[in-house]
């Protein structure tokens, strides 16, 4: 099977499914779409992205933490740092047991990143020779539910938060390095995606290689 056989199914399974599709232009990869899952307003956005050069497909979805959460973290991170790295520790711990792929984004202090917890990503991929519909919907299931339990610990902990989006220190650094080396560096082979929501998405093909 190759990319465009995959592509074929995929399009063919988000039709049967009635999950929104946006097209996204991208010479690095064969297919790049993003998605809602679950179908609906409320579904979170999803990555589905074919990389050039590679047998599979990837899918992932970033999540950005709320600025008021972020500001509850770093009072708890300022008046007791022991729970703070207890309580990271338990986030960190139960993505692992997800089984999914994840990234943590930490708020910069000074050099170190201490906190808060400003966004975090999962992701896995599917290799063609393992591609069923059932794999494929059930990847964006797991990695919802991975999802959903970190919010859910974040609401939990920190409240409902103020309803805007909070910073991402990783995120501008990359933008001011990535805006001084434009004119002298190749085009990077990171995909970056903001949807203006609390759900933005992040790949990058090497996780992969």
């Amino acid at each position: 099977m190759d990319a465009s056989e995959v592509e074929s199914l995929i399009r063919e399974w988000l039709g049967q499914e009635r999950m929104e599709i946006r097209i996204q232009e991208d010479e690095r990869s064969h297919a790049h779409f993003l998605v809602r899952y679950p179908s609906g307003r409320n579904g979170h956005v999803f990555a589905v992205i074919l990389p050039k050069d590679r047998d599979l497909v990837a899918i992932s979805s970033m999540t950005r933490v709320d600025g008021g959460q972020q500001d509850e973290m770093s009072s708890l991170l300022k008046e007791d740092e022991e729970r703070w790295q207890e309580w990271i520790h338990d986030c960190r711990m139960q993505l692992m047991q997800t089984g999914v792929d994840w990234v943590i984004h930490l708020g910069h202090q000074d050099k170190e990143k201490t906190g808060p917890l400003q966004a975090f990503n999962t992701s896995e991929p599917i290799w063609y020779d393992g591609i069923t519909k059932n794999e494929f919907m059930q990847t964006f299931r797991r990695l919802w539910l991975a999802k959903l339990g970190v919010i859910h610990e974040i609401k939990f902990t920190f409240g409902p938060g103020s309803g805007k989006n909070g910073p991402v220190d990783d995120w501008q650094k990359k933008k001011t390095s990535g805006s001084q080396q434009k004119s002298a560096t190749k085009p990077t082979k990171r995909i970056e995606m903001d949807d203006s929501m609390s759900f933005g998405s992040d790949f990058d093909p090497s996780d992969w290689v």
